[in-house]
């Protein structure tokens, strides 16, 4: 893919941490004469809504058993994510609302905390939602660059004559990272407005990867106008902008993310060649020497590198560069594949084979994993063929 300077913050692992209070609404800051209308329905009416079939499965004899088994809370989360019941899969390629989610029986962590939110919410037992200050992790889709971030759940008893405790110890904490882990990590309470923020800043930024420019506009406008002030849905927006020729308009929304987030290093990657453009040259370098001061190496520099090696047959430094990319995200699939790949260029079978096994242990996206899984599967049979040990 070509690299562009241009980074989403999207919640494909549930949300974004630190988002601050909401402001004024940026009223001024909207276009909509510029746009065409969306093409499908814009909004998050029904995003907690339990679809018949989710009312359905609650009246079910399978649901029922998990709850007389391990209590209202447990029950739940154990009738949801049991391997053996509604067996969801993660899958990151759209969010979806609470029934899309159950019908699918897939989706990403924030689809998976909405769903869980909206049945624990037909049970009156209290949520909670939570920002996870984890590090963003990066993925490229269609020229965009995509920094996932991370919230969870937490469910409180059944209100009994109106009384629910406020203590967070009393919540049930659910997290799609390993419990203890979850638990050691700072996290930040969320407002549900928030979540449903996330949501449309989601849709937008997905939309953006289809080159729907229209339709992302509508969401990441809706977004903007439920949650003011939030960063990653201002600069989804100024991206809209910027790819739809308004540069200007661009300008002026990344200024308004960074008056929120001064340091905010998306948004200031991503205002850098505006300032350029408009012909802001003097400022434009300033902001570069700033940004180079504070993070030298942008998200895939070293990827971009190793690829390169890679085509040259320079394989040992390829993997090289492809093993420092994984140092500082090592849930990127697509670094792990390559990795493995560079190893399998220099005849190592077996380290070929860790390398995308992990690949597909990370993947986010189905289509993905079966790519990975059909080159796991060929090195499987080479190491068969050879007498080598692939497990």
């Amino acid at each position: 893919m070509k690299r562009i300077a241009i980074l989403l913050s999207l919640s494909l692992l549930a949300g974004c941490a630190g988002m601050q209070p909401p402001a004024a609404a940026p009223v001024p800051l909207f276009a909509d004469a510029r746009f065409a209308p969306p093409s499908e329905k814009v909004g998050a009416e029904e995003l907690f809504t339990l679809s018949p079939a989710m009312r359905s499965y609650l009246n079910s004899q399978a649901f029922t058993r998990q709850l007389r088994q391990h209590g209202q809370r447990q029950g739940l989360v154990s009738a949801l994510y049991s391997k053996s019941d509604l067996k969801l899969e993660y899958e990151s390629a759209r969010t979806r609302t609470a029934a899309e989610t159950f019908a699918d029986r897939s989706g990403n962590c924030l689809s998976l905390v909405i769903m869980t939110a909206a049945f624990a919410k037909e049970l009156g037992m209290p949520v909670r939602f939570r920002s996870v200050d984890v590090d963003s992790t990066w993925s490229r889709t269609a020229g965009l660059y995509l920094a996932s971030a991370h919230v969870n759940i937490s469910i409180g008893s059944r209100r009994e004559s109106g009384m629910r405790s406020t203590d967070q110890d009393d919540m049930l904490l659910v997290d799609f990272i390993p419990q203890d882990e979850a638990l050691r990590i700072r996290a930040r309470e969320l407002e549900e407005d928030e979540i449903v923020a996330l949501y449309m800043n989601n849709r937008a930024a997905e939309m953006l990867v289809q080159d729907r420019i229209d339709d992302a506009y509508w969401w990441a406008r809706a977004a903007v106008a439920k949650r003011p002030g939030m960063v990653p849905a201002l600069n989804t927006l100024a991206v809209i902008y910027e790819r739809h020729g308004d540069a200007a308009l661009a300008e002026q929304t990344y200024r308004t993310a960074l008056q929120r987030e001064p340091e905010n290093m998306t948004v200031m990657r991503n205002l850098q060649p505006v300032l350029a453009r408009l012909g802001k040259g003097d400022e434009a370098k300033t902001l570069a020497q700033r940004i180079a001061s504070i993070e030298p190496f942008p998200p895939y520099y070293h990827f971009d590198k190793g690829m390169v090696a890679l085509r040259a047959g320079d394989y040992g430094r390829a993997r090289e560069l492809f093993e420092r990319e994984v140092k500082r995200a090592p849930y990127n699939d697509e670094f792990r594949f390559w990795l493995g790949v560079s190893h399998l260029k220099l005849g190592d079978i077996s380290h070929a084979r860790e390398q995308i096994a992990k690949a597909v242990d990370t993947s986010t996206r189905q289509e993905m994993r079966q790519v990975y899984s059909a080159k796991l599967a060929h090195l499987r049979r080479v190491g068969a063929a050879t007498g080598t040990l692939i497990r």
